[in-house]
Protein backbone atom coordinates (compact mmCIF):
# COMPACT_ATOMS: atom_id res chain seq x y z
CA UNK A 1 0.00 0.00 0.00
CA UNK A 2 2.90 2.60 1.00
CA UNK A 3 4.42 1.41 -2.71
CA UNK A 4 0.80 2.21 -4.17
CA UNK A 5 0.76 5.64 -2.62
CA UNK A 6 4.23 6.95 -3.57
CA UNK A 7 3.42 5.82 -7.19
CA UNK A 8 -0.03 7.48 -6.97
CA UNK A 9 2.04 10.92 -5.97
CA UNK A 10 4.08 10.67 -8.88
CA UNK A 11 2.19 9.56 -11.64
CA UNK A 12 -1.49 11.51 -10.19
CA UNK A 13 -0.49 14.12 -7.28
CA UNK A 14 -4.04 15.52 -7.79
CA UNK A 15 -5.87 12.58 -6.87
CA UNK A 16 -4.25 12.17 -3.61
CA UNK A 17 -5.20 16.47 -3.08
CA UNK A 18 -8.73 15.44 -3.84
CA UNK A 19 -8.79 12.44 -1.71
CA UNK A 20 -7.10 14.56 1.38
CA UNK A 21 -10.10 17.24 0.97
CA UNK A 22 -12.26 15.34 0.88
CA UNK A 23 -11.61 13.15 3.87
CA UNK A 24 -10.99 16.26 5.67
CA UNK A 25 -14.61 17.49 4.95
CA UNK A 26 -15.80 13.62 6.11
CA UNK A 27 -13.33 14.52 9.27
CA UNK A 28 -15.42 17.33 10.40
CA UNK A 29 -18.59 16.26 9.86
CA UNK A 30 -17.96 13.06 11.93
CA UNK A 31 -17.17 15.88 14.95
CA UNK A 32 -19.56 18.31 14.28
CA UNK A 33 -22.32 16.62 13.25
CA UNK A 34 -25.72 17.93 12.03
CA UNK A 35 -23.69 21.07 10.79
CA UNK A 36 -24.55 23.53 8.14
CA UNK A 37 -22.89 24.23 4.57
CA UNK A 38 -21.79 28.11 5.70
CA UNK A 39 -20.06 26.70 8.92
CA UNK A 40 -18.83 23.59 7.01
CA UNK A 41 -17.10 26.17 4.62
CA UNK A 42 -15.78 28.89 7.29
CA UNK A 43 -14.12 25.99 9.24
CA UNK A 44 -12.46 24.34 7.00
CA UNK A 45 -11.28 27.93 5.09
CA UNK A 46 -13.08 27.14 1.79
CA UNK A 47 -15.78 28.80 -0.38
CA UNK A 48 -19.29 28.11 -0.11
CA UNK A 49 -19.27 27.59 -3.51
CA UNK A 50 -16.05 24.97 -3.57
CA UNK A 51 -17.48 22.85 -0.47
CA UNK A 52 -21.11 23.06 -2.30
CA UNK A 53 -19.86 20.50 -5.14
CA UNK A 54 -17.44 18.53 -2.81
CA UNK A 55 -20.57 17.84 -0.80
CA UNK A 56 -22.59 17.00 -3.60
CA UNK A 57 -20.25 14.88 -4.53
CA UNK A 58 -19.84 13.05 -0.96
CA UNK A 59 -24.02 12.86 -1.05
CA UNK A 60 -23.85 11.21 -4.29
CA UNK A 61 -21.51 8.51 -3.55
CA UNK A 62 -24.07 7.44 0.03
CA UNK A 63 -21.44 8.96 2.01
CA UNK A 64 -23.16 12.16 3.07
CA UNK A 65 -27.37 13.31 4.16
CA UNK A 66 -28.22 16.51 3.75
CA UNK A 67 -31.27 16.80 6.30
CA UNK A 68 -33.71 19.97 7.85
CA UNK A 69 -30.91 20.37 10.37
CA UNK A 70 -27.91 20.25 8.74
CA UNK A 71 -25.33 17.50 7.23
CA UNK A 72 -24.49 14.20 8.90
CA UNK A 73 -22.45 11.28 7.59
CA UNK A 74 -24.24 8.07 7.20
CA UNK A 75 -22.97 4.64 8.36
CA UNK A 76 -20.94 4.52 4.85
CA UNK A 77 -19.24 7.25 5.69
CA UNK A 78 -18.49 6.68 8.90
CA UNK A 79 -16.91 3.06 8.46
CA UNK A 80 -15.22 4.90 5.39
CA UNK A 81 -13.42 6.75 7.57
CA UNK A 82 -12.65 4.47 10.13
CA UNK A 83 -11.21 2.05 7.09
CA UNK A 84 -9.27 5.32 5.52
CA UNK A 85 -7.59 6.33 8.83
CA UNK A 86 -4.32 4.41 9.01
CA UNK A 87 -4.04 4.97 5.00
CA UNK A 88 -4.49 9.05 5.48
CA UNK A 89 -1.62 9.26 8.27
CA UNK A 90 0.64 7.35 5.56
CA UNK A 91 -0.35 10.02 2.33
CA UNK A 92 -0.52 12.71 4.79
CA UNK A 93 2.92 12.03 6.54
CA UNK A 94 1.65 11.78 10.14
CA UNK A 95 2.80 8.09 10.30
CA UNK A 96 6.15 8.94 10.19
CA UNK A 97 5.65 12.00 12.38
CA UNK A 98 4.23 10.26 14.63
CA UNK A 99 7.35 7.77 15.08
CA UNK A 100 9.64 10.62 15.20
CA UNK A 101 7.83 12.18 17.82
CA UNK A 102 7.72 8.94 20.03
CA UNK A 103 11.44 8.20 19.26
CA UNK A 104 12.25 11.89 20.37
CA UNK A 105 10.35 12.18 23.80
CA UNK A 106 10.87 8.00 24.44
CA UNK A 107 6.81 7.79 24.87
CA UNK A 108 6.02 3.93 23.40
CA UNK A 109 2.99 5.19 21.56
CA UNK A 110 2.10 8.55 20.06
CA UNK A 111 -1.26 9.10 17.89
CA UNK A 112 -1.41 12.40 16.13
CA UNK A 113 -4.64 13.81 14.45
CA UNK A 114 -4.04 16.50 11.65
CA UNK A 115 -3.73 20.45 12.07
CA UNK A 116 -3.88 22.62 14.98
CA UNK A 117 -5.96 23.04 18.15
CA UNK A 118 -4.79 26.78 18.47
CA UNK A 119 -6.10 27.61 15.30
CA UNK A 120 -9.22 25.40 15.17
CA UNK A 121 -11.59 24.66 17.65
CA UNK A 122 -12.80 21.31 15.92
CA UNK A 123 -8.94 19.60 16.50
CA UNK A 124 -9.65 19.30 20.35
CA UNK A 125 -12.18 17.24 19.12
CA UNK A 126 -10.54 15.05 17.33
CA UNK A 127 -8.13 14.69 20.06
CA UNK A 128 -10.89 13.89 22.37
CA UNK A 129 -12.15 11.17 19.78
CA UNK A 130 -8.70 9.69 19.16
CA UNK A 131 -8.46 9.67 23.48
CA UNK A 132 -12.00 7.85 23.78
CA UNK A 133 -10.94 5.12 20.84
CA UNK A 134 -7.93 4.01 22.93
CA UNK A 135 -10.10 3.87 26.03
CA UNK A 136 -11.89 1.43 24.14
CA UNK A 137 -9.16 -0.50 23.01
CA UNK A 138 -7.18 -0.86 25.94
CA UNK A 139 -10.03 -0.86 28.57
CA UNK A 140 -11.93 -3.80 29.91
CA UNK A 141 -15.16 -4.31 32.33
CA UNK A 142 -14.61 -3.47 36.32
CA UNK A 143 -11.33 -1.12 35.78
CA UNK A 144 -11.05 2.36 37.60
CA UNK A 145 -10.00 5.54 35.22
CA UNK A 146 -8.98 8.33 37.39
CA UNK A 147 -9.50 11.65 34.98
CA UNK A 148 -7.97 15.16 35.52
CA UNK A 149 -9.47 18.29 34.53
CA UNK A 150 -8.89 21.12 32.06
CA UNK A 151 -10.45 21.93 28.82
CA UNK A 152 -8.68 19.45 26.54
CA UNK A 153 -10.03 16.69 28.85
CA UNK A 154 -13.62 18.20 28.86
CA UNK A 155 -13.35 17.92 24.57
CA UNK A 156 -12.95 13.98 25.51
CA UNK A 157 -15.65 13.93 27.47
CA UNK A 158 -17.88 15.40 25.10
CA UNK A 159 -16.94 13.00 22.72
CA UNK A 160 -17.26 9.48 25.00
CA UNK A 161 -20.13 7.26 23.43
CA UNK A 162 -20.95 3.34 24.93
CA UNK A 163 -18.77 0.72 24.61
CA UNK A 164 -19.20 -2.65 26.01
CA UNK A 165 -15.68 -2.76 27.59
CA UNK A 166 -17.28 0.24 29.73
CA UNK A 167 -19.25 -2.19 31.57
CA UNK A 168 -19.01 -1.28 34.89
CA UNK A 169 -16.06 0.59 34.55
CA UNK A 170 -15.51 3.17 37.35
CA UNK A 171 -14.56 6.53 36.33
CA UNK A 172 -13.06 8.96 39.30
CA UNK A 173 -11.78 12.43 39.68
CA UNK A 174 -7.84 12.25 39.99
CA UNK A 175 -7.75 15.49 42.12
CA UNK A 176 -9.96 17.94 43.45
CA UNK A 177 -11.37 21.34 42.21
CA UNK A 178 -9.19 23.99 40.83
CA UNK A 179 -12.02 27.03 41.79
CA UNK A 180 -12.58 27.28 37.94
CA UNK A 181 -15.34 26.72 36.04
CA UNK A 182 -16.95 23.75 36.71
CA UNK A 183 -17.57 22.12 33.30
CA UNK A 184 -13.69 21.75 33.25
CA UNK A 185 -13.03 20.25 36.64
CA UNK A 186 -12.32 16.66 37.00
CA UNK A 187 -15.58 15.95 38.77
CA UNK A 188 -17.65 17.15 36.22
CA UNK A 189 -15.46 15.53 33.03
CA UNK A 190 -15.35 12.04 35.08
CA UNK A 191 -19.31 11.81 35.49
CA UNK A 192 -19.73 12.90 32.04
CA UNK A 193 -17.82 10.66 30.90
CA UNK A 194 -19.40 8.10 33.12
CA UNK A 195 -22.94 8.93 31.88
CA UNK A 196 -22.21 8.68 28.60
CA UNK A 197 -20.23 5.38 28.27
CA UNK A 198 -22.83 3.94 30.71
CA UNK A 199 -20.34 3.99 33.34
CA UNK A 200 -20.44 4.24 36.82
CA UNK A 201 -18.53 7.24 38.58
CA UNK A 202 -17.43 9.25 41.95
CA UNK A 203 -17.08 12.00 42.92
CA UNK A 204 -14.04 13.88 45.07
CA UNK A 205 -16.27 16.65 47.08
CA UNK A 206 -12.36 18.46 48.72
CA UNK A 207 -10.96 21.66 46.70
CA UNK A 208 -7.49 20.81 45.57
CA UNK A 209 -5.79 23.45 47.50
CA UNK A 210 -6.34 23.56 51.11
CA UNK A 211 -4.39 24.50 54.08
CA UNK A 212 -1.53 21.51 55.58
CA UNK A 213 -3.93 21.18 58.54
CA UNK A 214 -7.24 20.57 56.36
CA UNK A 215 -5.79 18.58 53.95
CA UNK A 216 -4.00 16.01 57.02
CA UNK A 217 -7.48 16.24 58.51
CA UNK A 218 -9.50 15.49 55.28
CA UNK A 219 -7.35 12.37 54.02
CA UNK A 220 -7.92 10.55 57.20
CA UNK A 221 -12.01 11.22 56.52
CA UNK A 222 -12.71 7.19 56.00
CA UNK A 223 -14.71 7.58 52.88
CA UNK A 224 -12.11 10.22 51.04
CA UNK A 225 -9.35 7.39 52.28
CA UNK A 226 -11.03 4.93 50.41
CA UNK A 227 -12.05 6.95 47.55
CA UNK A 228 -7.97 7.79 47.20
CA UNK A 229 -7.14 4.15 47.42
CA UNK A 230 -9.54 3.67 44.29
CA UNK A 231 -7.48 6.68 42.51
CA UNK A 232 -4.15 5.52 43.13
CA UNK A 233 -5.11 2.05 42.14
CA UNK A 234 -7.10 2.92 38.65
CA UNK A 235 -6.11 1.17 35.96
CA UNK A 236 -5.94 4.15 33.59
CA UNK A 237 -5.12 7.68 34.25
CA UNK A 238 -5.78 10.57 31.62
CA UNK A 239 -4.48 13.79 32.11
CA UNK A 240 -3.80 16.81 30.11
CA UNK A 241 -0.93 19.26 30.15
CA UNK A 242 -0.74 23.22 30.52
CA UNK A 243 1.98 25.59 29.87
CA UNK A 244 2.87 26.86 33.57
CA UNK A 245 1.38 30.46 33.40
CA UNK A 246 -2.04 29.44 31.67
CA UNK A 247 -2.43 26.85 34.53
CA UNK A 248 -0.62 28.97 37.62
CA UNK A 249 -3.49 31.77 36.48
CA UNK A 250 -6.23 29.53 36.61
CA UNK A 251 -5.68 28.64 40.39
CA UNK A 252 -5.70 31.95 41.21
CA UNK A 253 -1.84 31.51 42.13
CA UNK A 254 -0.51 34.10 44.75
CA UNK A 255 1.69 36.96 44.13
CA UNK A 256 5.09 35.03 45.37
CA UNK A 257 4.37 31.65 43.67
CA UNK A 258 3.95 33.51 40.73
CA UNK A 259 6.87 35.51 40.91
CA UNK A 260 9.02 32.04 41.95
CA UNK A 261 8.01 30.26 38.72
CA UNK A 262 8.92 33.29 36.67
CA UNK A 263 11.80 33.03 38.43
CA UNK A 264 12.74 29.58 37.84
CA UNK A 265 11.26 29.50 33.93
CA UNK A 266 8.81 26.99 34.56
CA UNK A 267 7.24 26.10 31.48
CA UNK A 268 4.46 23.29 32.13
CA UNK A 269 2.42 21.92 34.82
CA UNK A 270 0.26 18.60 34.99
CA UNK A 271 -0.73 17.27 38.17
CA UNK A 272 -0.32 20.23 40.20
CA UNK A 273 3.52 19.96 39.01
CA UNK A 274 5.40 22.65 37.46
CA UNK A 275 8.48 21.89 35.21
CA UNK A 276 11.06 23.84 33.84
CA UNK A 277 12.53 23.44 30.33
CA UNK A 278 14.54 20.27 31.45
CA UNK A 279 11.63 18.74 32.87
CA UNK A 280 12.97 19.65 36.58
CA UNK A 281 10.21 20.16 39.00
CA UNK A 282 10.60 23.94 39.86
CA UNK A 283 7.36 23.92 42.36
CA UNK A 284 4.35 21.39 43.43
CA UNK A 285 1.22 22.50 44.79
CA UNK A 286 0.12 21.06 48.01
CA UNK A 287 -3.35 18.83 46.67
CA UNK A 288 -5.81 16.53 47.33
CA UNK A 289 -5.68 13.66 44.86
CA UNK A 290 -2.84 11.93 42.47
CA UNK A 291 0.21 12.70 43.05
CA UNK A 292 3.29 11.89 40.25
CA UNK A 293 4.77 9.37 42.57
CA UNK A 294 1.52 7.87 43.16
CA UNK A 295 1.66 6.27 39.46
CA UNK A 296 3.04 3.48 38.98
CA UNK A 297 4.19 0.74 36.14
CA UNK A 298 0.92 -1.31 36.02
CA UNK A 299 -0.87 1.61 35.00
CA UNK A 300 -1.42 2.93 31.76
CA UNK A 301 -0.99 7.35 31.85
CA UNK A 302 -2.69 8.57 28.55
CA UNK A 303 -1.66 12.72 28.45
CA UNK A 304 -3.95 14.41 26.03
CA UNK A 305 -2.51 17.99 24.95
CA UNK A 306 -2.34 20.02 21.37
CA UNK A 307 -1.55 22.81 19.63
CA UNK A 308 1.87 24.64 19.28
CA UNK A 309 2.06 26.83 22.04
CA UNK A 310 1.89 23.58 23.87
CA UNK A 311 4.79 22.29 22.67
CA UNK A 312 7.24 23.13 25.04
CA UNK A 313 4.89 22.16 28.11
CA UNK A 314 4.59 18.58 26.57
CA UNK A 315 8.32 18.28 26.15
CA UNK A 316 9.13 19.58 29.35
CA UNK A 317 6.86 17.19 30.76
CA UNK A 318 7.71 14.10 28.74
CA UNK A 319 11.25 14.72 30.22
CA UNK A 320 10.58 14.53 33.45
CA UNK A 321 8.04 10.94 32.71
CA UNK A 322 7.44 9.96 29.72
CA UNK A 323 3.54 8.48 29.44
CA UNK A 324 2.89 5.56 28.14
CA UNK A 325 0.33 7.16 25.35
CA UNK A 326 0.47 11.11 24.35
CA UNK A 327 -2.31 12.17 22.16
CA UNK A 328 -1.65 15.60 20.20
CA UNK A 329 -2.03 17.48 17.07
CA UNK A 330 0.02 18.56 14.01
CA UNK A 331 0.52 21.89 15.49
CA UNK A 332 2.08 20.75 18.85
CA UNK A 333 4.38 17.95 17.00
CA UNK A 334 5.84 20.26 14.31
CA UNK A 335 6.76 22.29 17.87
CA UNK A 336 8.17 19.56 19.40
CA UNK A 337 10.63 18.44 16.37
CA UNK A 338 11.58 22.28 15.90
CA UNK A 339 12.73 22.26 19.58
CA UNK A 340 14.74 18.90 19.42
Amino acid sequence: MRNFIEFQKKLQPDVLDVMEKRYRILQYLRLMQPVGRRTLAGSLEVSERVLRGEVLFLKDQGLVYIGASGMTLTEEGENLLAGLEETMKSVTGLADMEKRVADTLQVQRVIIVPENSDRYSWVKKELGRACVQQMKEMLVPDDIVAVAGGTTLADVAEMMTPDSNFNNVTFVPARGGLGEKVEIQANTISSTMATKANGKYRLLHVPDQLSKETRESLVLEPGIKELLRSIRHAKMVVHGVGAASTMAERRETKEETLDTLEQKQAVAEAFGYYFDKSGHIVHKEKTIGLQLDDLQENQTVVTVAGGASKGEAITAYMKYRPSDVLITDEGASQAILGLL
